[in-house]
């Protein structure tokens, strides 16, 4: 079996909603992704003999999913007041709306999905909220 790996990291804020504890406050993160892939077998011929995908397509491709979340507030589908979400759309604000609560794990698991749907061989996804405290997913 053969493993490739690569990373990107993204700032962004979020907040988790009716949890009991600091992180129910904005705060933000230096959030780091790892892609694993994984492949039994070698590209046979053509450009990529030998190889398992091209390094840059993983790297592109985690970019994209990525990059949308840089430099924004990532807050879970009604979560915000309608008054609170009014005034950070005045604000002209970047906000991004996900349909779940905005966890190290639950991003890993959205993560690992948009890389598969893209047709990559997706072995595991982890995310970094802390350098010391991630979530991995992988089926």
């Amino acid at each position: 079996m053969f493993y490739l790996t690569t990373e990107m990291s993204f700032d962004a804020a979020h907040f988790l909603k009716d949890y009991n504890g600091k992180c129910r406050n904005l705060h933000g993160h230096r959030w780091r992704v790892i892609a694993k892939i994984a492949k039994e077998e070698l590209e046979k011929a053509g450009q990529l003999r030998s190889m398992v995908i091209d390094f840059g397509d993983l790297k592109d491709a985690l970019k994209e999913v990525t990059d949308y979340f840089d430099h924004s507030l990532i807050y879970e589908k009604d979560s915000l007041k309608p008054k609170t979400l009014e005034a950070l759309i005045e604000e002209e604000f970047v906000l991004r709306e996900v349909p779940f609560r905005p966890t190290a794990e639950e991003f890993s698991r959205y993560f690992f999905n948009q890389l598969k749907n893209q047709g990559f061989p997706v072995k595991s996804l982890t995310v970094y909220e802390t350098p010391g405290n991630c979530a991995t997913y992988e089926e």
